[in-house]
């Protein structure tokens, strides 16, 4: 009788170790929850893309890395660069006094009545020029000079132009005494010519009797 009822069973074990094999296996996981793998290793989902999972909760829809396994790790923190602090800037090169291209000096300042004798208050004038100079302290890079000499319209021009001429060279007389070169200074007489007003009037013979100091710079 045992025999028999055996041998009657024997069907239903064949047939229940196939479906054994063909369900999933319950694959031990060691994150929450532990999921369904099957047997190439597949998480197991059900007809609503949810996946199996054993636990508390038969299925998650966690929106995790494979329903809830092991969301990957945030990226840690960038470390924030320090800011740099910015080279301290060069003071401003302190200005540099410029000698003028051009003085033009009254000849009444400079010189008496018919001489070509510098005053003391002219030569005060000139000086005052020459401190901005390095020949005097200065800054201002002077290369050449030229002292041009005028005269007003009264007299001939022959006179006039050598009158013109003394003064000029009194002017460089006194610019070599202040230790310029006197290589580097050029006199000339104009005379009676480059009028910067009218001989008609007294006042524009007077704007017309000057001196002119050019300096050339480097």
């Amino acid at each position: 009788m045992n025999k028999k009822r055996t041998l009657a069973l024997t069907p239903w074990l064949s047939t229940a170790l196939v479906a054994t094999l063909s369900l999933p296996v319950w694959a031990s996981d060691t994150t929450y929850p532990t999921l369904v793998h099957s047997i190439d290793g597949a998480v197991v989902h059900n007809n609503y893309q949810e996946c199996w999972g054993t636990g508390p909760n038969d299925v998650t829809t966690n929106p995790s890395r494979e329903c809830g396994q092991g969301q990957p790790a945030a990226p840690a923190p960038q470390p924030v660069p320090m800011p740099v602090a910015a080279a301290p800037m060069a003071p401003a090169p302190a200005p540099v006094a410029q000698a003028p291209a051009v003085i033009t000096l009254s000849a009444d300042a400079l010189f008496d009545f018919n001489k070509a004798i510098l005053k003391p208050e002219g030569k005060h004038i000139i000086a005052r020029e020459l401190e901005k100079t390095q020949y005097d302290g200065g800054q201002a890079h002077v290369r050449a000079i030229r002292v041009i000499g005028y005269t007003d319209s009264i007299g001939s021009r022959a006179y006039n132009d050598k009158l013109s001429l003394r003064r000029a060279d009194a002017v460089k007389a006194y610019l070599v005494s202040r230790g310029i070169p006197a290589n580097r200074i050029h006199a000339e007489g104009r005379g009676m010519n480059d009028p910067v007003a009218s001989n008609k009037t007294k006042e524009g013979r007077a704007q017309n009797r000057r001196a002119e100091i050019r300096f050339e710079q480097q």
